[in-house]
């Protein structure tokens, strides 16, 4: 299995499931600064020129919440992922799907001062998700309530940055608290290693 990747990229969702699942991967790194990715041959791989890219064998996915849903049903004994027919993975989809479909706009909306109409935007504001996100989290220690998934994975790593890092979310303490208890995962602190290791 090998992962086409970046440092200080959406490369840092898939190094994290990647730990999580305990399997053996090889690193590629894709040196983005050169513009690695606009090769032909990585372009076979993921046609949108961006990391990560996962090849597992024939299969190839690109999409980094897309690669955390490959990985959580390829290692199903790494419990993250709630089985087909578990009325618990009906969440977990919904929760690895917010990501893209509603925290990315809206955190990119807050980033550059635009101003959406919250009935016609997808995502319904930048409130909205914060307020929809603190919610969800008020329950339990994971968007699950007590299982850890690779919907913390996705949700985890974006809080961590936007929130301690990028500075565009605000600092909740239910917020606070999870991406602390994210942070404090060994398969977190090790890709962050990695990640910091590949600058």
């Amino acid at each position: 299995m090998k992962l086409y990747w970046a440092p200080h990229t959406r490369s840092m969702r898939a190094l994290w499931m990647l730990e999580e699942t305990g399997c053996a991967y090889e690193r590629v790194l894709v040196d983005i600064t050169t513009g690695a990715q606009s090769h032909p041959d990585f372009l076979k791989i993921n046609p949108m020129g961006k990391v990560p890219a996962l090849v597992d064998g024939e299969t190839m996915v690109a999409e980094s919440g897309a690669i955390c849903v490959w990985l959580a049903d390829r290692f199903p004994e790494s419990g993250l992922a709630p089985a087909i027919g578990d009325p618990a993975r009906g969440r977990y989809l919904q929760w690895l799907f917010f990501s893209a479909g509603c925290a990315e706009p809206a955190y990119t909306e807050k980033m550059n001062g635009w101003t959406t109409d919250s009935s016609a935007a997808a995502w319904g504001g930048f409130d909205r998700v914060v307020a929809v996100q603190e919610e969800a989290l008020a329950g339990g220690k994971w968007l699950l309530g007590e299982r850890f998934s690779a919907a913390d994975v996705v949700m985890g790593i974006d809080l961590h940055y936007c929130m301690n890092i990028m500075k565009i979310v605000p600092q909740k303490p239910v917020l606070q608290a999870y991406v602390a208890r994210c942070l404090e995962r060994p398969a977190l602190q090790r890709a962050i290693s990695i990640d910091m290791a590949g600058v």
